[in-house]
């Protein structure tokens, strides 16, 4: 009876020691002072504050705040277009765009990767992007896992999933609770599809449509392929620059991330029972490929509105006073944004005119 070995089962451990050797570059360009390094350990070591007295948090109630998620079948357009830098990006997106909602300042992120056998090439370009994703949100990527399932992932196969963790001074904490008649509702404009919504997009684009991912969409400029893998955009600076502008004043009273379920349900989840929202359905300017999914797939406007972001990837609930420099902050580094609505008395309802 011939020996049988790991490789034999699918496991090449000598390709997983090649992978593995080409990550902790991408963790090390993440690194603060505040991450205590610990190479080829068993976990991630971080100090919730700085011992320096000259960068020191001086914490007198902090909060630790933590999400999690991955990128949902957008994987599938990574594997058609044969691109993996930027689901890294959207995996790191999904995360701490959630934590922030609540005020935190994202500390450190994990990621979690499942293939179907050793390709070191391919795991590298993912951890490359979530490098990328961690520097735009100023957190450590700290480690993670990576999971070998032959038996379980078909041929070239994937997935990811992450987490992230934060924190808030208890007195800082954004929860929505101080939502308010005449409050001013803020969308900051989203990147495009982000990552929500696409088996619903694969099935217009390549069931219906019957393109492919290097035909191109005169209507949104761009190929298939390209349109469809821009990565979900990172609010973490542009919330924390505004924060920090008014370090006193309690100038946010909600943050909602739009994902799955678009307006109503994302900005639902943060709307006191006192009050209602309500938005102009007409106030921003929506990215093409809205347009462009909503004609070719025949999709009525109350769908698009139930699944995609259609545009918006933030939602701000500011005081009215504050409501102009907020948006002239957001102007200043370069995301587009615009008052969508405002704040009435009511039941707890969001409404899209």
């Amino acid at each position: 009876m011939d020996q049988l070995s790991y490789k034999d089962a699918g496991i090449d451990l000598e390709s997983y020691g090649d992978a593995m050797s080409r990550l902790p570059q991408h963790m090390h360009k993440t690194f603060s002072p505040r991450v205590i390094r610990l190479d080829g350990g068993f976990a991630g070591l971080f100090r919730l504050d700085f011992p320096n007295r000259l960068f020191a948090r001086n914490y007198e109630e902090p909060i630790l705040v933590s999400g999690t998620d991955g990128v949902g079948t957008k994987i599938k357009i990574a594997q058609m277009v044969g691109r993996f830098d930027t689901v890294g990006i959207d995996l790191v997106a999904m995360c701490v765009n959630d934590i922030i909602c609540c005020g935190a300042e994202p500390l450190f992120f994990l990621d979690y990767i499942a293939m179907d056998r050793d390709q070191p090439d391919r795991l590298e370009k993912i951890v490359a992007g979530i490098s990328a994703g961690c520097i735009q949100a100023d957190c450590a990527l700290l480690g993670g896992e990576t999971a070998i399932m032959p038996d379980l992932y078909q041929k070239d196969d994937f997935d990811l999933a992450g987490f992230c963790v934060g924190v808030v001074e208890r007195k800082n904490l954004i929860d929505g609770s101080s939502i308010a008649p005449d409050d001013i509702v803020i969308g900051i404009g989203s990147s495009g599809i982000h990552s929500n919504g696409f088996s619903l997009v694969r099935k217009i684009v390549f069931e219906h449509a019957g393109l492919t991912v290097d035909d191109t969409i005169e209507e949104v400029g761009g190929t298939v392929g390209d349109i469809l893998l821009t990565p979900t955009q990172i609010y973490v600076q542009a919330v924390r620059r505004v924060l920090a502008h008014y370090k006193v004043k309690n100038v946010i009273h909600g943050i909602a991330h739009i994902t799955g379920g678009g307006l109503e349900e994302n900005i639902g989840r943060i709307v006191p029972k006192n009050v209602a929202v309500e938005i102009d359905g007409k106030s921003w300017e929506r990215p093409p490929v809205f347009d462009w999914l909503q004609k070719t797939g025949n999709v009525a406007n109350d769908e698009m509105f139930r699944v995609f972001n259609m545009g918006l990837g933030l939602v701000l609930i500011v005081s009215p006073y504050y409501s102009d420099s907020i948006c002239r902050s957001l102007d200043q580094i370069g995301l587009k944004n615009w008052v969508i609505g405002s704040v009435r008395e009511g039941a707890g309802a969001v409404f899209v005119r």
